[in-house]
């Protein structure tokens, strides 16, 4: 009996080395790359594109973030990017959190239907055109409110939350707080909001993140340099770097390649660093929002 029990405890700690020895090897893997691009940005660009930077970064510079920060360009897009990542990020939670809310009560008996109106946008859409001409009649193509209002809602977060509601808050609380004379509004305000941090941060993530890289909409929608976000400026500026190659000698190709491997990995940190930076304050909330509001339901 004695050496049963040695013997499994022996085989699970065997089990438990190899399960950390995989996780370690996906965890390297995942994390090796975002490091990579770290020591790269410091790194002379013919040591990284020769293959010598592995773990250490050579030749140390800071000539391409120097080149970056020269740009006026970067701090409009800056500002405008944290313009719309907050804006936007705040009027997608409080109408999604208002709409999941509306849907998580089982007596509504319009919920159904509604949901599965919603439901039919996840599959389809008006498709490119259509809305370019929608946005151009209602006047919003060119202007900020293009980049905060359209697509500021998503269906499959509306979903994530009315599913975290229906698994967090009782039947019974709703009945309790009606008794004592609350209203739905107060209900809302003064019992869900505030016992639904977790998927509220997990929306701020979510919308945030979607702002923040949001790309393609100021390309179609956007004509005025001065309301570009991050991205689109981040484009310009490499852009500027390699164009017109074709009309230089080589000593001012092999230059101009230099400026534009220099500022490559720059790029990259620059506009992922806050976000990166943000993360970490909502990591404690993410599990607890996503598992509740993706498994029960």
């Amino acid at each position: 009996m004695t050496k049963q029990k040695a013997s499994t405890g022996a085989s699970d700690k065997t089990v438990d080395i190899m399960i950390y020895i995989i996780l370690g090897l996906i965890g390297l893997g995942v994390a090796y790359p975002l490091y990579f691009i770290i020591i790269a940005s410091f790194s002379d660009p013919t040591m990284v594109n020769t293959g010598q930077v592995i773990l250490l970064p050579k030749k140390t510079t800071f000539e391409g973030f120097a080149l970056l920060f020269h740009h006026n360009d970067l701090w409009i897009g800056y500002r405008n990017t944290i313009i719309y990542a907050l804006s936007g990020s705040g009027i997608g939670i409080i109408i999604t959190m208002m709409v999941a809310y509306t849907l998580s009560i089982r007596d509504f008996k319009s919920g159904r239907f509604i949901m599965f109106f919603l439901m039919i946008t996840l599959y389809f859409n008006g498709g490119l055109i259509p809305t370019y001409l929608w946005m151009k009649k209602i006047n919003l193509t060119n202007t900020p409110f293009i980049m905060i209002l359209l697509g500021s809602v998503s269906v499959f977060n509306i979903i994530l939350a009315r599913t975290f509601i229906r698994s967090s808050l009782s039947k019974e609380l709703y009945e309790a707080a009606v008794i004592d004379g609350c209203t739905h509004f107060q209900y809302f305000f003064q019992i869900v909001l505030p016992l639904s941090k977790a998927i509220i941060a997990v929306l701020g993530l979510y919308y945030g993140v979607f702002h923040w890289n949001d790309y393609f909409r100021a390309l179609i929608y956007l004509r005025d340099g001065e309301l570009y976000p991050l991205q689109l400026f981040l484009r310009s500026i490499l852009v500027e770097a390699s164009a017109d190659m074709e009309l230089l000698d080589v000593e001012e190709v092999i230059k101009q390649q230099r400026l534009v491997e220099l500022i490559k990995y720059g790029l990259i940190i620059v506009s992922s660093l806050p976000i990166l930076m943000v993360y970490p304050f909502l990591q404690k909330y993410f599990v607890k929002g996503v598992m509740i509001g993706s498994v029960k339901g």
